[in-house]
């Protein structure tokens, strides 16, 4: 052996033994996860090292700064909303109580009464009601997007943007340095012009932390005025009106908001704008009510060994007893979530999932059909969307509790992604996504539980392989 081999051989080695101990502690949370990794480097001993720095690193830490923030400024950011909270009343069912208290403990604290919440599942009339209200905004606009396109769409919302913020608005947007990485200079230049306060939401700032592009902000929130909200699933770009000739028609789900939530989205909006920028957004004032939904905004993301969205989905699922609906664009799930879902349909309830179908990308797609024939023997009914691309984000058990969000159910969003949703507690909402679901079934393939047995061995062999990989996925 040369001496260049004798070196890249011991460097190898050196970090082989030394990533080891560091997949060991970093994921405590997913075991699946930390085997394939420490096979990756073991078998692969360079470039699994590699592949580790650039996908496994997934827990992000909230860079300390020189100039230290106060524990008032801080505190400040959270919003005032305690005479609108909701704690569970004595003639609560006890399994919305129980939900109640979990969310409670996993959100730090309780869902407000007060919220008007309008569901929105057409995405052209979603970007029209965004439009309307930048362009009735007076004070501030603060947007905060996964993937923003630089296309027909993008460009458009960006002017204006510009427009308003030429009319002396406040105006701030985030975008997530890898979902949106075809946003230039040339596209950015304009709104930095207009005095549009622009920034990078990228993995971290630290050498170390830039490394990991495996960790993403997934959230889509827009806040005008401190007055109005909107989230949900839809990014901006093109695609997501349905212009895309090869992806046809987008089908998403958000939501738009009026109430004491507004000031919950601002408050994760000022947490990520603090961690991307190191300014302190100044406190706002409490939104007063302005509907009759209980409701609680629900945040999540690798800076701690909790997956919020993982619990509570797991919760929800365990504590329906009548129905369940469930509609997901990337559906490979954790084995966690497959056992819930099974254990649901052998209790006798209907277990009914919705999932993006030949639009999807392929991967997650074999991933999520490796779990099929588990879930369709324990009795749930599989649908598979088909008319365009599914993007929705929906859980809704026993028509009174509800979760839109950002969230696939996919390992991604449940322990890598920075995401964000809203439950709802509120039996006309969760009938309009119940209806919706319904009429979305239409443009979908029921998979047959004796046809989907008899598919052929090297689909088989396609689903399992990916199937090993859905802790990355």
């Amino acid at each position: 052996m040369t001496f260049l081999g004798w070196c890249l051989s011991l460097l190898g080695y050196a970090l082989t033994w030394s990533l080891l101990p560091i997949v060991l502690l970093r994921k405590k949370r997913n075991p699946a996860a930390s085997i394939a990794w420490m096979l990756t480097i073991v078998l692969l001993p360079i470039g699994g090292a590699v592949l580790f720095l650039l996908f496994g690193v997934n827990r992000v830490e909230r860079r300390k700064r020189t100039r230290q923030i106060s524990t008032q400024q801080l505190a400040s950011q959270r919003p005032f909303v305690a005479p609108s909270e909701r704690p569970p009343q004595p003639d609560d069912p006890p399994a919305t109580a129980r939900l109640l208290r979990l969310a409670h403990r996993v959100a730090d604290g309780w869902p407000t009464r007060g919220n008007a919440v309008e569901l929105l599942n057409d995405t052209h009339h979603t970007l029209a009601l965004i439009e309307q209200a930048i362009t009735a905004a007076n004070e501030s606009i603060h947007l905060e997007y996964y993937i923003w396109q630089p296309d027909r769409t993008g460009t458009q919302l960006r002017d204006l943007l510009i427009g308003k913020a030429k009319q002396g608005v406040r105006v701030r947007f985030l975008y997530d340095g890898f979902g949106s990485s075809r946003l230039k200079q040339r596209f950015l230049q304009p709104m930095r012009d207009a005095g549009i306060l622009v920034a990078t939401f990228l993995p971290g700032q630290t050498l170390r932390e830039r490394w990991s592009i495996n960790l993403r902000n997934h959230r889509k929130i827009v806040v005008v005025d401190d007055r109005v909200a909107f989230t949900g699933g839809m990014n901006i770009g093109d695609e997501y009106l349905g212009r895309d000739r090869e992806i046809g028609f987008w089908r998403d789900t958000h939501l738009r908001l009026e109430g004491p939530e507004v000031q919950r989205h601002q408050a994760i909006f000022a947490e990520d704008w603090y961690y991307a920028t190191g300014e302190v957004l100044s406190d706002t004032a409490a939104t007063a009510s302005a509907g009759n939904v209980t409701a609680q905004t629900v945040s999540d993301g690798p800076i701690t060994d909790t997956s919020v969205f993982q619990a509570l989905m797991l919760a929800a699922i365990n504590e329906a007893e009548r129905d369940l609906h469930l509609a997901t664009s990337y559906f490979a799930p954790p084995h966690t979530i497959v056992i819930a879902l099974q254990n649901a349909a052998f209790r006798g309830v209907r277990v009914r999932l919705l999932v993006s179908g030949r639009k999807n990308h392929p991967m997650p797609l074999l991933a999520g059909r490796a779990v099929y024939d588990d879930l369709l023997r324990a009795g749930c009914e599989i649908w598979e969307y088909e008319r365009g691309l599914l993007h929705s984000k929906t859980l809704t058990i026993d028509g009174h509790w509800s979760l839109v969000g950002s969230p696939n159910l996919d390992c991604r969003s449940l322990f890598l992604n920075f995401e964000s949703g809203v439950i709802l507690y509120d039996a006309a909402i969760a009938l309009q996504l119940q209806q919706q679901f319904a009429r979305d079934a239409q443009d979908a393939r029921l998979i047959d539980v004796d046809s989907w047995s008899r598919r052929g061995w090297v689909q088989h062999v396609a689903e399992s392989f990916c199937r090993l990989f859905t802790p990355l996925l």
